[in-house]
């Protein structure tokens, strides 16, 4: 199929952008990767009459780790994390998540900012900026603002993004030392969507778990932080008992989609086996 006529924009600069969208506002939509839009306008699931294309905008492509955060700017490829682009627990943890979204053609279009943007349940980097609590740049014409993940998520492809923004940056903090990453991933084929997903950061000291951060994704209609299920590992020593417990907790804390790819039940038990394995992986 082919999508239903638009109007083409190309601007040079955020501020030329913000004004295309401030004039257009829901007829108009944001073109960076396009692996999801594209493909929904194709099927005229979405019919923008203006497409503003915001690969020219040079001063959105970067990725640079400053003052303990990692920037992520909005033209940021998701084949960019596939190498190291960040120190401490995120090394090797940002490459281990960005090898299992879809394939490598999408990976080399898409973008982390435009992913965060579409919001899907299954969105892996939807997952790491909720349990990083990331922060969340966006702009327009009427001004700057900041939210976390907790604001920003609303639902199933649901933020409180308005049609006039533009959401320019994210970023994430760097976990230090003493800090352990663990991420597990359940889909039906490499490269599918997941139907549940688990990643955890643990700080450890002496042997026992002083700080964490676990959350889920994929199994419910938002990423989310499972704070219960981290308060039971502070304290533990991370053990199979310790981590089998925490697993429970995440399991029964979320309340699953059920759709034709899996029931309640078994995303919940999907749960419970993926934040196990991320948890086994972090303390390895």
């Amino acid at each position: 199929m082919k999508p239903a006529a638009f109007d083409y924009f190309a601007p040079r600069s955020v501020d030329e952008a913000l004004e295309l969208l401030a004039r257009y506002g829901d007829d108009g939509k944001i073109l960076a990767g396009g692996q999801s839009l594209v493909p929904a306008m194709n099927f005229r699931l979405a019919r923008p009459t203006a497409l503003i294309d915001i690969n020219r905008i040079e001063v959105l492509d970067y990725l640079r780790e400053e003052a303990g955060m990692l920037r992520i700017g909005a033209l940021a490829r998701h084949v960019r994390f596939e190498a190291p682009v960040a120190g401490g627990a995120l090394a090797g943890f940002l490459p281990t998540v960005a090898r299992h979204i879809a394939h490598l053609p999408i990976r080399t279009r898409g973008t982390f900012c435009g992913s965060l943007a579409h919001a899907d349940p299954a969105s892996e980097w939807c997952l790491v900026a909720a349990t990083l609590d990331a922060e969340f740049d966006i702009a327009s014409r009427r001004g700057k603002r900041s939210l976390r993940p907790e604001e920003y998520f609303t639902g199933a492809l649901t933020t409180t993004l308005e049609p006039d923004e533009l959401l320019t940056e994210i970023r994430l903090p760097v976990p230090g030392d003493g800090w352990h990453g663990g991420f597990a991933e359940f889909s039906r084929r490499a490269g599918d969507y997941a139907l549940a997903m688990g990643a955890v950061f643990l700080r450890v000291a002496e042997g026992r778990v002083v700080e964490a951060r676990l959350g889920v994704g994929g199994a419910c209609d938002r990423p989310m932080r499972i704070t219960e299920a981290e308060a039971a590992l502070v304290g533990s020593d991370a053990g199979v008992d310790a981590c089998r417990a925490a697993a429970n907790i995440a399991a029964e804390a979320i309340d699953p989609l059920e759709d034709v790819q899996a029931s309640a039940a078994f995303r919940r038990d999907l749960v419970r086996a993926m934040v196990g394995r991320a948890l086994a992986r972090a303390v390895a």
